[in-house]
């Protein structure tokens, strides 16, 4: 075995398999494979994975990796014949708001660009003539397909090693050796491997590899029923193992696959049967391969029940295959994917499914290669997972929610009902006495409306208070009131989950101007809006900057992406440098004050000088406010006079109850993240993840007054410059709906002439103006003001207007 590689892969499944074939068609040839048990059936999850891809996903990144192992494995072969077939596959419902949600999903095919039809329960049974009467319709999306997972693995394996891959089986990952936080080596049972990088692709075994480095894989196995029936009527004159479609039942939580003459079974519709990562065997250890356990007939038998319901004709049967394989479920149902921001070389592609397989090993390769993947990974980056997460009882917790919830119907705001009140701001009590309905977000529980807020009528409007069907769920008319009590008086929001980093010592004004889009070099006091880029001027990060002295900054972000924006600020630091950067996120409250009465509040609980002249907009001032000393700066997200005040965070209170007391006078009220969402979006402010992220670059965005392109060198300029230079092809618009109570949710694709032009990024209702608004990138000939376009909402074609944004105060004249 050599003793020195360019790169090491741990794992040999599906994932390890796709990485070292994507990283030798990148050129990379110095690549070792370890595995622990044989090549190519492991005894992991890939040697039992039903082998089913079906590419529609809420997720554009989720389907783009299921669209391109789709692509590859039907075209890649192993011994002469395709490693998979694509049959396609049938969404079946059995009840009105399952048929509603196929409606959703199509709408997400049609984004996406997959292939997807509508059909009739008929038109089902065509397909699959053993289907029952009740099948009211169906989703068939003929590129799905069917694979044995083993055969793919094996073939990306077999061209790999030809393009230089070293593949070793049983061989087994004992512990690392690091230097400085770095990787230096992998240890194996048969010898050490020098190398700086190592990307772990050992499915349920992660966590275990994890933690030999000192990084957290925040992923539960997860045991799952699987059987295959004996001959079934109705194919017992089947000469091929596959050619139906393969069926989800998602009202019963099952899936069905045919297996020659019979059917393979899978079923979620049991209580989740968890593992400890501790538990999972290695492949020499047991009797049965690891990543399989012994069949638990008590919870199957529903489903026995339910394949005689699905399929009436097929007769008696026995279940001459049964097990339960183990499959990896994270917290939010997503990959773990990226280079740990805690050790330097180590990189994760954990909690990945044959679905997925070979669109994140040409991902992660790319990334490993590049420094960049060729599409945004943010809802899958390890560094998404924040300190909590590495309580055992949180994983387990919410990846248990998962498994229950995998065929659920799903609304994009539902929140998690397990691991709740983890992080709670200074001002909770006072917030749950309001009557708070709070969503999750990093772990800390924020307000997204107030139930005692329904008494404020005066603020009642008749136009986009009453919401029918899905917009209407997990939305209350409060969030109505909150907003407009905000443009017309005032309004306290709970901002402490900002990320907040203080940046300071010798050289920081180059450094972070070398991070930066915009000017950073300016009068201290100067709050400046700016994005950090890729290479490639892809939008990185989206935060303010404010220049508190010399070589003092204070970097305000969202706290979702605390250890994402961190780790990209530390990780261009220069190797010798004295900058400090200090993460104070968790030591500071943050409270905005915001409306037209903002400083009337304001000036009854402060003696500074708080006017206009004192205290321009886009700077940032010491204040005392009830004898709590704090910074506030002056900037709004939601378009209205005010601050954001900050200060340490065991004396918020304080401020919040005298803020609070005083503001009475002037009609102050708390303010939730539905309002917050809803005044961002009239005021055409973009939000990081939704409208802007490495696939958009800041000119496409309307960010292009926050680049200044002739400033000094900073990462992505040339990109910039080319794009700048070249023109672009397509713009962030917004969109008005005719139909002026037409609210959308989101990603619902846009039309021009029946055919695609793009997606919804944002949506929601315009209190202030009395219609819906929606926000997509458009071909610039589809962009101008007044072109018609339609929005596929739920199978309905709802026409929509291009107009001029922001919809609300276009001239900024509130704010100042």
């Amino acid at each position: 075995m050599e003793n020195k590689a360019n790169i090491v892969i741990v794992g040999a499944g599906i994932v390890g398999c796709s990485i070292a074939y994507h990283l030798t068609q990148l050129g990379c040839k110095d690549i070792v494979v370890v595995e622990q048990g044989p090549l190519y059936e492991t005894g992991g999850s890939t040697s039992h994975a039903p082998g089913l891809v079906f590419q529609i996903n809420p997720s554009k990144t989720m389907a783009e990796f299921a669209k391109y192992t789709s692509k590859l494995w039907t075209e890649l072969d192993l011994n002469g014949q395709a490693t998979a077939k694509a049959v396609g596959s049938l969404e079946i419902a059995w009840t009105k708001a399952r048929l509603l949600d196929l409606k959703r999903r199509y709408g997400y095919a049609k984004s996406w660009e997959i292939e997807a039809h509508l059909i009739s329960s008929k038109e089902a049974r065509d397909k699959i003539p053993m289907l029952s009467e009740k099948t009211l319709g169906a989703l068939y999306v003929p590129g799905d397909i069917q694979t044995k997972a083993t055969r793919p693995a094996e073939a990306m394996a077999l061209k790999s090693i030809e393009n230089g891959a070293k593949f070793y089986e049983y061989t087994k990952v004992i512990g690392f050796d690091l230097t400085d936080g770095k990787i230096t080596s992998v240890n194996t049972d048969k010898g050490k491997i020098q190398t700086d990088r190592v990307i772990v692709a050992a499915g349920i075994w992660g966590p275990r590899v994890g933690k030999l480095a000192g990084v957290h894989i925040p992923l539960s196995p997860v045991q799952h029923i699987y059987a295959v029936t004996s001959s079934l009527n109705g194919l017992t004159e089947e000469i091929d193992e596959i050619r139906q479609p393969f069926i989800r039942h998602q009202d019963e939580a099952m899936y069905f696959r045919q297996e020659g003459n019979s059917y393979g079974i899978g079923s979620y519709q049991h209580e989740p049967l968890l593992l400890y990562p501790e538990e999972i065997l290695d492949y020499k250890e047991g009797l049965m391969p690891p990543a399989e356990r012994s069949f638990t007939p008590e919870h199957f038998n529903k489903a026995i029940s339910v394949t005689r319901e699905v399929f009436p004709s097929i007769g008696n049967f026995d279940l001459i295959r049964k097990f339960n394989g183990i499959f990896s479920f994270t917290p939010d149902g997503f990959p773990i994917l990226g280079e740990s921001p805690v050790v330097k070389g180590f990189w994760s592609a954990q909690a990945v499914w044959v679905t997925h397989a070979a669109g994140v090993g040409k991902a992660v390769a790319e990334w490993v290669i590049h420094g960049e993947p060729g599409i945004d990974l943010r809802e899958c980056d390890i560094r998404r997972f924040h300190e909590y997460t590495q309580s055992s009882n949180f994983v387990r917790a919410r990846a248990s929610q998962q498994y229950k919830e995998v065929y659920d119907i799903i609304h994009p705001l539902q929140q998690p009902s397990k691991a709740r009140d983890i992080k709670l701001t200074p001002f909770y009590e006072r917030q749950k006495e309001l009557g708070a309905v709070f969503f999750e977000s990093a772990g800390w529980e924020r307000p997204y409306w107030y139930e005692g807020n329904s008494s404020l009528t005066d603020y009642q409007r008749t136009d986009g208070v009453i919401r029918q069907g899905w917009e209407s769920i997990q939305w209350s008319p409060n969030i109505a009131f909150e907003h407009m009590a905000t443009r017309e008086k005032v309004g306290i929001f709970d901002l402490t989950p900002f990320t907040k980093l203080d940046i300071e010592g010798d050289g920081s004004l180059e450094f972070i101007q070398n991070l930066t889009s915009n000017e950073m070099d300016k009068p201290v006091g100067s709050i400046t809006y700016t994005s950090m880029l890729t290479p490639k001027g892809g939008i990185k990060c989206d935060l303010t900057i404010t220049r508190k002295g010399y070589n003092r900054f204070t970097v305000i972000t969202g706290g979702s992406t605390r250890l994402h924006d961190l780790d990209w600020i530390e990780s261009h630091l220069p190797r010798k440098n004295s900058i400090k950067i200090y993460d104070v996120s968790e030591e500071q409250f943050c409270v905005g004050l915001w409306g037209p009465r903002a400083r009337d509040v304001l000036e009854l609980v402060c003696e500074d000088d708080i006017s206009d002249s004192g205290f321009p907009y886009m700077t940032f001032k010491s204040i005392c406010i009830a004898g709590v000393q704090v910074t506030a700066l002056r900037i709004s997200y939601v378009g209205e006079l005010g601050w954001e005040i900050y200060g340490p965070i065991n004396q918020g209170i304080d401020v919040w109850d005298n803020l609070y007391k005083f503001g009475q006078k002037f009609g102050l009220v708390l303010v939730g993240g539905g309002a917050f969402e809803s005044l961002r979006l009239e005021k055409g402010y973009r939000l990081w993840g939704n409208d802007i992220h490495t696939e958009y670059n800041p000119y496409e965005a309307g960010l292009g007054f926050a680049v200044k392109i002739n400033k000094g060198n900073f990462i992505g300029q040339e990109a910039l410059r080319k794009t700048k230079n070249n023109g672009i092809s397509r713009k962030l618009c917004c969109m008005r709906p005719k139909d002026s109570d037409s609210v959308f949710i989101g990603k619902e694709p846009v039309m021009a002439e029946g055919m695609l032009v793009s997606y919804i990024t944002s949506a929601n209702y315009s209190y202030s103006m009395g219609h819906g608004i929606a926000y997509a990138y458009l071909p610039l000939e589809y962009s101008k003001e007044h072109t018609p376009l339609d929005v596929l909402y739920f199978g309905k074609k709802i026409p929509v207007t291009v107009i001029k944004e922001p919809v609300y105060d276009p001239n900024n004249l509130k704010m100042k």
